[in-house]
């Protein structure tokens, strides 16, 4: 498992940056999904439950990616 610079207009980016947009993405779905089925009424702390669903979903990804190469 190695995760190796991005090279974007010769400034290296962490390979975590782009993971951690995606998981930023995907929790913006899941919070659409529910606001709208009235989910987000019954957590106790929603910014909380924002936060450990992120970790969630970013170790995932990590996980995921590190399985591929």
């Amino acid at each position: 498992m190695r995760y190796s610079e991005i090279n974007l207009f010769g400034v290296f980016v962490s390979p975590m940056a782009p993971m951690l947009l995606a998981a930023w993405l995907g929790l913006m779905g899941l919070r659409q999904l529910a606001d709208r089925s009235g989910l987000t009424r019954r957590i106790w702390h929603p910014a909380l439950a924002n936060l450990s669903l992120l970790v969630i979903i970013l170790s995932v990804i990590v996980i995921g990616v590190g399985r591929l190469r």
